[in-house]
């Protein structure tokens, strides 16, 4: 079945309470508390981050600077004449600004490149969460039906310790009146409390399941809870057809292969943009100032003031760099090569998962009617075995036997139920569509 999640208004409250916890409650709380989930977020987020700035390495670069120098110096020179001239205490003060202007113009179509590849990274980091958030479904509900299935188990025990608590009854009434025998009544006891521990070694597991439980949804581990379903339902409409097509365009795995592909052949175009020269404009603004209060020459300004602008181009054009650049080009069509085989490789794991899950599933299918059809007739035994022990027509051995043979089938039937629900989860992991 396809799950359709919901935000809820009050899931915290659910969580501290004993309010019965349903499935969709569960996968809601796990998709807003999930630390896994949260990290394939951020990771996300930051992807997402650097696509919105992309636009902007397109544009130009301009930068402002600035400064303003004072000096205090004592100077004295002696000139080739053999004169001297000396002063102290003279200060200047030199001011200079500039304003530049960078844009490049062509560079082998790199910005471009590395744009579509931001965009690449954003889909990229989208079908992660979505992977992450199917995975974590799944085990919500993996571990949400192996509680129901742990409680029914749970249940058909307690069913079973009161059939003991009957025989070990008649068994004692048996052995009152003179017809019994003392072993059967000790029989009947050993029974009884070997299903009492069963039931608390049932319990156990429950507590331990819940535990997972919480986990999954980012809860304290104590935090306790009832579960809305007491049943295992499942879609037995399945086909091994419907799940193959539409695993091939919709499961996360396989998508994401496809796009780590596609990030590898834009990492081998922006390789070979390398081979092309590089084309900017230039530009810049400046403005100086010295200003001097004296000088020791007399030809030496005592004011100087310069500002303009100027413009052009740089070309950069790659000739020989070890041939690095064609070893980066080769790597980077290795790499394609690689994720094209990862690809392959998960396909054909995927198909083989597919067709081994659909096998457990038609599998257990069948096994389920088996055991629904052969519980009514185990339940019918257990009654005419326990009316004929109670008119003494039957044997004590008769009576545990056939007990033991209802135990037996009510395992059976509920493993088997669950079984079922374990493969339909898996098929439709697989499918890409258990979340919509």
């Amino acid at each position: 079945m396809t799950i359709i999640l919901f935000i809820l208004i009050s899931l915290q409250g659910i969580a501290q309470t004993r309010t019965p916890l349903t499935l969709n409650e569960a996968i809601a709380l796990s998709l807003q508390n999930n630390y896994d989930i949260q990290l394939t977020r951020n990771d996300s987020l930051l992807a997402a981050l650097d696509y919105a700035y992309a636009n902007y390495a397109l544009l130009p670069t301009l930068n402002a600077n600035g400064g303003i120098l004072l000096n205090n110096n004592n100077s004295r020179q002696v000139l080739a004449d053999g004169s001297e001239r000396k002063r102290d205490g003279i200060r200047s003060t030199n001011i200079n600004a500039s304003l530049n202007l960078n844009w490049t113009l062509f560079d082998g179509f790199r910005m471009f490149i590395a744009r579509d590849r931001l965009k690449e990274l954003v889909e990229l980091g989208e079908l992660q969460i979505k992977n992450q958030v199917i995975v974590t479904v799944a085990d919500v509900m993996r571990t949400y039906y192996d509680i129901v299935r742990q409680e029914q188990q749970l249940k058909a025990t307690e069913e079973q310790i009161a059939l003991s608590a009957e025989r070990l009854q008649l068994a004692q009434y048996r052995f009152d009146i003179g017809v019994g025998a003392k072993p059967d009544v000790l029989q009947a006891q050993i029974d009884l409390n070997a299903q009492r521990s069963q039931a608390l070694t049932q319990q156990t597991a429950i507590n331990k399941l819940k535990e997972q439980l919480n986990q999954l949804m980012a809860l304290p581990v104590s935090n306790d809870y009832e579960l809305a379903d007491t049943t295992i339902t499942f879609n037995p409409d399945l086909t091994l057809d419907s799940v193959s097509s539409i695993a091939l365009t919709s499961n996360p795995e396989l998508l994401i292969g496809r796009k780590n592909l596609e990030i590898a052949e834009l990492d081998l175009r922006l390789r070979r943009a390398e081979r092309f020269p590089a084309i900017s404009f230039n530009s810049a603004y400046n403005f100086s100032r010295t200003n001097n209060s004296s000088v020791v020459n007399q030809f030496q300004p005592l004011f100087n003031q310069n500002h303009g602008w100027n413009y052009g181009f740089t070309a950069s054009i790659p000739i020989f760099n070890g041939y690095n650049t064609r070893r980066l080009i080769r790597a980077a069509q290795l790499n394609i090569q690689s994720q094209q085989l990862l690809y392959d490789r998960n396909v054909a794991l995927i198909n083989t998962s597919i067709a081994n899950a659909y096998r457990d599933y038609d599998l257990y299918k069948r096994t389920l009617e088996l055991e629904e059809e052969n519980i009514e007739l185990v339940r019918e035994n257990i009654f005419i075995a326990r009316e004929r022990y109670r008119l003494g027509i039957s044997t004590y051995l008769e009576m545990r036997e056939a007990q033991q043979s209802l135990a037996d089938a009510m395992n059976r039937l509920i493993q088997a139920r669950y079984n079922v629900k374990v493969a339909e989860i898996e098929l439709l992991r697989l499918r890409g569509d258990l979340v919509k």
